[in-house]
């Protein structure tokens, strides 16, 4: 897997200088860069190549346009081997660490609705739980990264995002749309989410604290230490809420508390860069009905943690990156609240442990990649896997693990980039062999190419595929009303994808067209017509098709027109999807036929006067799928819009703010029967020592 660094000394612009001009950078390039220091806070306005920018000089409150900025070189990827922006030939959304913090949210969950071709399914708040899906698909079909590690969990893809790291300590989010196994290796069957943290480049210290409604409280604070060629940094937060609903008995169903504590490290001199983290999660959080209507008083406890040592090498023809890592999680699950004598607690526990190897060198025909990983996924289950000849005592209980599931699964990888003036060709393939249910060695290839056409267009078409590996509980999950296949087959996928770019003083735009045929899909889905106590099994479609459209308009106000100072910048994205699938009527899916066929998100960003920002956020979706109520009908889902707004006073060493979410109090659902909170309510304040 292939980790951005802004280190990379060959093939790379560099930038030294900037003259006082607010579009210099732009000029030099033609086209529109987001880099985290010059731009304006707007979140889907990052529809770039994939920046990866690290500034000299950290964010602070002056205006950009009015001094000269000192940069290191600007370096961009979406493929296995490093490209500059010039030469990138496929599309990856960057949400920068300006645009993070202009977000009015609480969680990676929450700011992933603002990028259109991203469905985000909430259960829970502030990060419960959310199911996020790209361009159709489901949760169990992207990959999560972290720093460029898979941190996937193989029992479930519901729990994916527990992340040990503060939304506030996260440097920039890569979205890669499509499928991405040559990339991030396998089970990016639709894409790739990565979460970059990296060090502050100098020794500081800062901490933040907010609260508002439903009893919303959540502090946190991080300490750095750079000395010459090492850099330490540690931060922990903790959140809890009441929940914004209380299930039939008057109780709490929609609670939250969690901690995060998160270390990471780097060495970085001329011949080696090396880096580390260390990372907790655990969270305690009211299931409300988040696994069947009939029971509201749900609970459930994650206990995660993520370690993983990284290396770069510098000089040499030939650049390694080899990588090792352990991730571990535990969940216990509880229909009933409390009460194990009504039926007993699900727990699961998973070990996952993995070996990259990573290349890439020049030659006269170009630079090519080479890649391989071992990654072995060892689950403990109660209820989940074939039987054990030796159950594991559970801690803290009298039961024992007595189910479970090892796999292992063996990658290796070959891409080769031309790299020409205005062309640029990438293509290669990824050979896939995991041990389960005796699966032999596959072969999945993918192509991308781009074009640039004078200074400001580029056009791009691809063609990838890619495959993923049934989750646990999609294999074994037959308790509650469920029915699970052991027998299921890999899902398996084929996709193109065509568009055309503009970017030119201050406006840029965006346009494109997919279709995604998928093989062996797998959902869970129940048939209607036997009443609401059918069962959920878990299936293998046998092919459906999907069909996208994507634009994306951006206008960044202070180059446009420089002379006013209260626009700071616009984005509208768009993503349509429809899905063809020949099903009968009273057929219920759970995920995979239940898909956003509009999504419209806007942003606009605001300085009122002085250091006085105000951001508003617009989003409206409509969703096509049934559900069944509390009352046993079966309904549709309704479109629904909702505002948010962030409004700070921004200071050199501390910042203020007020968040609004769902501002005008929408009753909604983006999923089955949880609903979602009205107006939330939330005033923080954050200081830089």
């Amino acid at each position: 897997m292939y980790n951005y660094n802004s280190n990379k000394k060959q093939g790379v612009f560099k930038f030294k200088r900037f003259g006082r001009k607010g579009y210099s950078l732009f000029a030099v390039l033609g086209r529109v860069v987001v880099v985290g220091v010059l731009s304006v806070a707007t979140l889907s306005k990052s529809h770039a190549e994939g920046v990866g920018v690290k500034p000299v000089i950290d964010n602070d409150t002056t205006d950009k346009t009015d001094r000269e900025l000192t940069l290191d070189e600007v370096s961009v990827t979406g493929s296995r081997a490093p490209l500059t922006r010039a030469q990138a030939a496929r599309m990856v959304t960057v949400l920068e660490r300006a645009d993070i913090q202009a977000a009015p949210v609480q969680s990676v969950n929450d700011l992933l609705k603002y990028v259109a071709s991203v469905d985000v399914r909430q259960r829970g708040p502030i990060g419960a739980q959310t199911d996020i899906s790209i361009r159709g698909g489901n949760y169990e079909q992207i990959t999560i990264l972290l720093n460029g590690i898979n941190i996937c969990d193989p029992q479930t893809g519901h729990n994916a995002f527990d992340f040990p790291v503060d939304i506030s300590e996260i440097e920039r989010i890569e979205v890669l749309e499509g499928p991405a196994g040559r990339v991030y290796g396998t089970s990016s069957l639709l894409g790739a989410i990565n979460i970059v943290t990296r060090p502050r480049p100098t020794s500081s210290v800062s901490a933040h604290i907010e609260g508002g409604s439903y009893g919303y409280l959540s502090a946190g604070a991080r300490a750095n230490v750079a000395s010459g060629k090492w850099n330490n940094q540690l931060s922990g937060s903790y959140s809890r809420s009441d929940g914004y609903q209380r299930n039939s008995a008057g109780g709490l169903n929609s609670d939250y508390s969690g901690g995060k504590a998160f270390y990471q490290g780097t060495y970085d001199d001329d011949i080696v860069s090396v880096s580390w983290h260390a990372g907790l999660s655990t969270k305690d959080f009211g299931s409300n009905t988040f696994y069947g209507a009939k029971w509201d008083d749900q609970f459930e406890h994650t206990l995660k943690t993520y370690t993983a040592l990284q290396a770069e090498t510098k000089k040499g023809s030939f650049h390694l990156k080899p990588s090792i890592y352990w991730n571990h999680s535990y969940d216990r699950f509880e229909l009933f609240r409390d009460a194990a004598e009504k039926y007993p607690f699900n727990y699961h526990r998973t070990d996952i442990f993995g070996v990259n190897l990573n290349g890439y060198f020049d030659w006269i025909l170009g630079r090519t990649a080479v890649g391989a990983e071992l990654r072995n996924e060892d689950l403990l289950s109660g209820n989940l896997g074939e039987p054990l000849d030796n159950p594991h005592h559970i801690s803290g209980t009298d039961r024992y693990y007595d189910h479970g599931i090892n796999r292992t699964n063996i990658s290796f990888v070959v891409e080769h980039n031309i790299l020409l003036r205005r062309f640029t060709l990438s293509a290669g393939l990824v050979a896939v062999k995991n041990s389960w249910n005796g699966m032999n060695m596959k072969v999945y290839p993918g192509i991308d190419a781009s074009y640039r056409i004078g200074d400001s267009f580029k056009i791009f078409a691809n063609y990838n595929t890619s495959l993923r590996m049934p989750s646990v509980t999609e294999l074994y999950y037959s308790v509650g009303g469920h029915v699970a296949d052991k027998n299921l087959k890999p899902e398996e996928i084929s996709s193109v994808e065509a568009g055309v770019k503009y970017a030119d003083h201050g406006i840029t735009t965006q346009a494109s067209v997919y279709h995604n045929n998928w093989k062996n899909m797998i959902d869970w889905i129940r048939y209607t017509a036997d009443g609401p106590d059918a069962p959920w099994q878990s299936v293998n479609f046998t092919e459906v098709k999907a069909t996208g459209f994507q634009a994306q308009l951006t206008l960044n106000f202070r180059q446009i027109v420089p002379t006013q100072r209260i626009l700071k910048s616009f984005n509208a994205s768009y993503n349509y999807l429809f899905q063809d699938k020949d099903i009968d009527s009273s057929v219920e899916s759970k995920y995979s036929l239940e898909y956003l066929r509009h999504k419209l998100v806007a942003n606009l960003q605001l300085n009122i006067v002085s250091r006085l920002d105000l951001g508003i956020n617009f989003r409206w979706q409509d969703r096509r799928g049934i559900y069944t109520d509390f009352d046993g009908t079966v309904k549709e889902y309704s479109p629904y819009s909702v505002v948010d707004a962030r409004l700070s006073w921004t200071a050199p060493k501390y910042k203020l703010y007020l968040e609004a979410n769902n501002i005008f109090d929408k009753t909604y659902i983006d999923y089955g029967c949880v609903p979602q909170p009205g107006t939330w309510l939330i005033a923080g304040l954050s200081v830089e020592l």
